[in-house]
């Protein structure tokens, strides 16, 4: 067996595979996973420089914040197609163009449901006024834009039948790439690569227009029916970083591009995403939205290249190619563990940093090697777990309007326990103090004394990042007000430092949302998340 290389292997045009990425788009509507402006420029040049041939940005007509974050892409991103969603209505469209327009390669995504169930039930149109709607809308979308995609809602509960009118009434309209979804998670391989294969010779203008793939998770069968849907003559992937996505996620793009690149030998399709970059995305993300890596995450899990048993231990030492399909670095992945302790100097900690995936400004890397400081000397070892915490905390909470600087409680048997809490809202530093039922609800007591907000708590969970008493915490929190539900978490060897930032962090995610709805507060109003 040979090792894969992280270069995409030699093969026709015709086995290209495009890379579309909707992790700013489908990614970020999964509950709790809003990104600010500026989270998504970061997530937007990590895609554009890691080779994705295709950003879609977001949904333009859903708020004014998701319009300007598209716009913003679009004038940014210096390689990629950026592409924006529109449903089949003219507001839709045209605010999609508007949003795009400055791109280098603009496109519109237009789509509309096609199945007998979302034609009946959400539509409520039969099947000649939504075929009469494709026609006018990718019509529409053309005379704005050269590249025009246009979707299938729900295409594999649809009728063959129809979806061949629709697929070809699209493409007779100007749609230069057509997307068949699995909307809902409900096809298997078999049937997935049918559906493209039977599409594609029944209609007559097929060759005209690119097939894409957009498989969902619900039956943890997306990355296996995208693959199937190349079989069936597909050559565009949507998929996400991490798989996230509605619901169970969509396919994950990691799973996919390494897929595609171990097992060329029966997969013969090659796509221009730069590997070793995997990792670095996979990090961002997680820390962006809040949504941890499961630790057994194929590709970019933190025990993906990990060996624990003794049997696989013997193997890798004789050879890795023993237990690993793939080489660690060939994901951006270090297998190389150094020891960080508090002798460690900022050199072997940059080091350590680069071969975990992170790459940092001066002033962030002098940040987290002071909190690296720190927590080494309270810590025998620093593992890397440890690093990767403290690091994920520290981006997580860059930029926020609220801090924790100072926490003192006092707690024991002799209760009422006791919080006194310094915040710095806006710069402003405001003290409080607050008793609870314990010392935790004492300090979320003082974070609402000083903070005022509706929001109620709906999952508290604390872990320890590595084993031992001196183990660094993290805490997990999920906030919910009027509907919308964001998570957030810190870490901080101190278990109620821990609770303090991550609820602060939540809150600080609440405002980004209420923000997107209501207008800027006027000058001395009180701060309200």
């Amino acid at each position: 067996m040979t090792i894969e290389s992280t270069a995409a292997p030699a093969s026709s045009n015709k086995d290209r595979v495009l890379i579309f990425d909707t992790t700013l788009r489908d990614g970020e509507q999964s509950p709790g996973a809003t990104m600010t402006f500026e989270e998504k420029l970061e997530v937007a040049d990590m895609l554009d420089a890691m080779g994705v041939d295709i950003i879609e940005a977001g949904f333009p007509i859903a708020s004014e914040g998701d319009f300007e974050a598209v716009s913003a892409v679009a004038r940014r991103v210096k390689r990629a197609t950026v592409a924006g969603l529109a449903r089949a209505a003219i507001k839709d469209i045209e605010r999609c163009a508007e949003a795009v327009r400055h791109a280098v390669n603009p496109r519109i995504h237009t789509f509309i449901s096609t199945s007998p169930v979302h034609m009946k039930f959400k539509l409520q149109k039969s099947a000649e006024e939504v075929l009469e709607m494709v026609t006018a809308q990718v019509t529409r979308a053309r005379n704005h834009v050269p590249d025009v995609e246009w979707s299938a809602e729900d295409g594999t509960r649809t009728e063959m039948d129809f979806l061949c009118r629709t697929v070809e009434a699209a493409i007779r309209a100007g749609a230069t790439t057509i997307n068949i979804p699995d909307t809902v998670g409900y096809t298997v391989p078999e049937e997935y690569e049918a559906i493209f294969r039977t599409v594609r010779e029944r209609v007559p203008n097929s060759d005209k227009a690119i097939f894409s793939v957009h498989c969902h998770n619900d039956l943890g069968l997306a990355v296996a029916n995208t693959i199937a849907g190349l079989r069936g003559g597909a050559r565009q992937i949507e998929c996400t970083i991490n798989g996230i996505g509605e619901r169970a996620g969509n396919a994950a793009l990691e799973e996919v591009v390494m897929a595609l690149r171990t097992r060329a030998d029966i997969l013969p399709y090659h796509n221009g995403i730069e590997s070793t970059m995997l990792t670095r995305a996979s990090k961002l993300v997680s820390a962006v939205t809040s949504f941890p890596v499961q630790y057994n995450k194929a590709i970019v899990g933190r025990n993906a290249f990990a060996h624990e048993s003794g049997i696989h231990q013997d193997g890798m030492l004789k050879n890795a190619q023993t237990y690993e399909i793939m080489t660690p670095e060939s994901v951006g992945v270090s297998k190389t563990s150094l020891v960080m302790g508090k002798h460690s100097g900022r050199n072997a900690f940059r080091t350590k940093l680069k071969e975990m995936g992170y790459e940092l400004g001066d002033n962030g890397l002098e940040d987290a090697f002071k909190r690296f400081k720190d927590l080494a000397d309270k810590k025998k070892v620093v593992y890397d777990d440890d690093i990767e915490a403290l690091v994920d905390d520290q981006i997580g909470h860059a930029g926020e309007r609220i801090k924790v600087e100072a926490l003192t409680v006092i707690a024991g048997t002799m209760g009422p326990q006791t919080a006194t809490l310094t915040l710095s809202i806006d710069g402003n530093h405001i003290t409080k103090q607050a008793t609870g039922n314990g010392p935790v609800d004492a300090i979320f007591n003082a974070i609402h004394a000083l903070v005022p907000h509706t929001a109620t708590l709906e999952l508290y969970q604390v872990h320890a990042v590595t084993q031992g008493t001196d183990a660094q915490a993290e805490v997990s929190i999920r906030l919910i007000e009027n509907g919308k539900s964001v998570t957030a978490k810190g870490a901080d060897p101190d278990t109620l430092v821990a609770s303090a930032r991550a609820y602060v962090a939540a809150l600080n995610k609440l405002m980004v949302k209420r923000l997107k709805s209501a207008p800027e507060p006027m000058a001395g109003q009180r701060l309200k998340p």
